[in-house]
């Protein structure tokens, strides 16, 4: 944090003293389960896209999961129907993988290319003066969502991270396993991936509930006095 680095050089180069971090107290952070949209949502989302760009867009982001600041350096070479993947080029951490090409996905894009005839970028924003063409800004992949949504009626707030959890718990309810799950989103360890267990409906009903193994009386031999009585 700023605060504790500004502690630290007051420390070290002013005071010339060694900065003591054990006696900082640090604030407690609020894990928040993320929130997702259910398939039907998705769909009608997708079906709200405002043109055939937008479309692409968002059946991108849902279809591979990937953080709309790879969705926008995707290149048109990136996509490679022969093997069916998309490949995705220095995702966080510096890492390249390569995501399953849904069949669905694939239609849209060709349709979208004979359309748009994308020559680098899948999804250009322009000429620079240079001649070199530029890619669409990341903002761009967020107001395709929301736009989608607000035609869609969808009261929730919809961003390409929602899309992104939205994937993963699919998956995970389509009986995909965490370690598959990861790799698809390019997560460096198995603990931010396993925050989808708490979203996925299938991991949540076939989950039997310890009450449930209990012998106890049947609520309708309990007594409904809120007082009980003395034994004699």
């Amino acid at each position: 944090m700023a605060q504790v680095a500004g502690l630290r050089f007051f420390f070290v180069r002013t005071l010339k003293r060694r900065f003591p971090p054990d006696s900082i107290p640090y604030p407690k952070y609020t894990h928040r389960v993320p929130s997702v949209l259910s398939p039907e949502e998705v769909a009608q989302f997708i079906d709200a896209a405002s043109n055939l760009q937008a479309r692409a867009i968002l059946m991108t982001l849902y279809s591979t999961g990937v953080r709309r600041s790879e969705l926008v350096r995707l290149r048109v070479d990136d996509i490679d129907s022969k093997r069916t993947v998309v490949h995705i080029r220095k995702g966080k951490g510096g890492k390249d993988r390569d995501v399953p090409l849904c069949p669905k996905l694939l239609e849209t894009l060709r349709e979208y290319w004979r359309w748009k005839k994308p020559q680098t970028w899948l999804f250009p924003r322009g000429i620079r003066p240079d001649g070199k063409s530029e890619h669409l800004t990341s903002k761009s992949a967020w107001y395709a969502c929301a736009e989608a949504a607000r035609h869609a009626g969808i009261k929730k707030r919809v961003t390409p991270h929602i899309l992104r959890h939205s994937f993963a718990t699919h998956l995970l309810e389509s009986g995909a396993d965490l370690p598959t799950i990861q790799l698809l989103l390019g997560h460096a360890d198995l603990e931010t991936t396993s925050v989808y267990l708490h979203l996925s409906r299938r991991h949540l009903e076939t989950t039997v509930n310890p009450l449930q193994h209990l012998s106890i009386s049947s609520a309708s031999e309990t007594n409904r006095l809120y007082h009980r009585t003395k034994e004699k």
